[in-house]
């Protein structure tokens, strides 16, 4: 099943995506949802984030060609990771699919794609096992972790390098019925492909994080835990950038200059 939060008549909604059709709910799929009559199209469907989340966590350097690309770029932290350790990012970088991305006009230097799965927590967990990690995730979405490198490095924080209005395109749904573990990422640039890899060949799984995550921080209906790309991708204004998941779909955003 696939779930989305499109904008109709000014306002968001929930909505089930069939592959011509959107229906729109009354409620959540979160906590429950009927529908409510009104259709539209797919083609004409304007899609936010399928989710905002009380809390956005996100892992950094959970792929090992990740960590040999940052090793190569003198990034200090670059090293394989000895247990799970999450980070957070801002639930104003959120933007949805077919939403531009804005670069800043004063950005120089590297400003980058990551493809990303994405986990949309279903139910409250604290202290949880690896079954009630995998029990407790009620999809999976799409998200694409732009970062601004020279901020990155020049910041204390990642406040803007990572944080900054429009770096987190996320959508265009959550998928309910797909293995992650078991996908490949494509990400394209204009139509052309500039990294594809094994979605489930992390170094630790989402299941992991979720585990050591609750042992200290309670997750709720709605969290969202981006698992951490593989490669990196130049981004230039005037570009066109898809994140293809497979068994999930396709999120796709232009790039434009912020004047």
């Amino acid at each position: 099943m696939r779930y989305a939060r499109i904008e109709l008549g000014g306002r968001p909604h929930w909505a089930r995506v069939d592959d011509e059709v959107v229906h729109v709910l009354d409620g959540s799929p979160l906590s429950g949802a009927r529908p409510a009559g009104a259709v539209v199209p797919v083609g004409e469907a304007v899609f936010l984030p399928p989710v905002i989340p009380l809390v956005f966590y996100a892992v950094g350097l959970n792929y090992r060609g990740h960590i040999e690309h940052a090793e190569r770029m003198g990034y200090p932290a670059a090293a394989l990771p000895a247990r799970p350790e999450i980070g957070y990012r801002a639930n104003n970088a959120l933007t949805g699919h077919g939403s531009p991305i804005v670069r800043p006009a004063d950005v120089s230097g590297r400003f980058e794609a990551e493809g990303e799965v994405v986990a949309v927590i279903g139910r409250t967990l604290r202290r949880a096992s690896r079954a009630e990690a995998q029990e407790a995730v009620f999809g999976w979405t799409i998200g694409n972790d732009v970062s601004a490198r020279e901020w990155q490095n020049a910041d204390r924080t990642f406040w803007r390098g990572k944080n900054s209005d429009t770096f987190k395109p996320m959508g265009p749904w959550i998928e309910t019925d797909v293995d992650p573990l078991a996908q490949t990422t494509t990400v394209r640039v204009d139509g052309e492909v500039r990294a594809s890899f094994d979605t489930g060949a992390m170094i630790f799984d989402p299941y992991d994080y979720i585990v050591e995550t609750t042992k200290y921080i309670t997750l709720h209906p709605g969290d969202v835990l981006w698992m951490g790309a593989d490669s990196t991708v130049q981004l230039e204004p005037g570009n066109v950038v898809d994140i293809e998941i497979s068994g999930i779909g396709v999120l796709s955003n232009p790039v434009v200059l912020d004047l």
